[in-house]
């Protein structure tokens, strides 16, 4: 007995559309789906908030300090003022920013961290959702699909396309505002 007879007993042959799960799993996975696409839509409103001006205290972010947490990854603090005088906070700053940056900011009503305010912050704030349009993007397509209806797939599989790509460009153009 060979290497390849043991590896194909433990391999599986899946072949596309022959078995599809029933209606419960069906329905599962169609909850997943949609509570994966609408999730980051819930969790970004903090940050929109934030970046708009509705909550937060206004002010100047100095990036003191980034620290290399190893892996690409770091940990960055920074001196907020605010717009109004007051003592400055010592506070997180973006892990994307340099030490040195100065920008305007706002400081989250917990006060311990400062997010990019105006045009900057709302780009930035936008790459969240912006993919959780993209997950949403084909769950027509596949909704049609799942109930057998034949009308409507084809304009499902183009208004799909034209939104995953207007999910890409968003989510780009909030990475390049991030780390610019």
């Amino acid at each position: 007995m060979d290497l390849t007879d043991a590896a194909e007993a433990f391999s599986t042959t899946v072949t596309p559309g022959r078995r599809m799960p029933g209606k419960i799993g069906m329905g599962i996975l169609l909850i997943c789906w949609s509570a994966l696409g609408v999730l980051p839509f819930v969790t970004a409103v903090p940050d929109f908030r934030l970046a708009t001006g509705k909550i937060g205290t206004p002010g100047t972010l100095t990036v003191v300090s980034c620290v290399s947490l190893g892996q690409g990854r770091y940990d960055c603090t920074g001196r907020f003022v605010p717009d109004g005088g007051g003592d400055a906070v010592m506070v997180a700053a973006s892990p994307d920013s340099e030490a040195g940056d100065v920008t305007r900011a706002r400081l989250t009503p917990e006060g311990d961290r400062a997010l990019p305010s105006g045009t900057k912050g709302v780009l930035r704030a936008m790459t969240l959702p912006a993919t959780g349009l993209g997950v949403l993007a084909f769950l027509p397509y596949v909704l049609l699909y799942v109930f057998k209806a034949r009308r409507g797939r084809r304009t499902a599989v183009i208004a799909g396309s034209a939104v995953t790509a207007l999910s890409l460009v968003l989510i780009v153009v909030g990475m390049i505002a991030a780390y610019s």
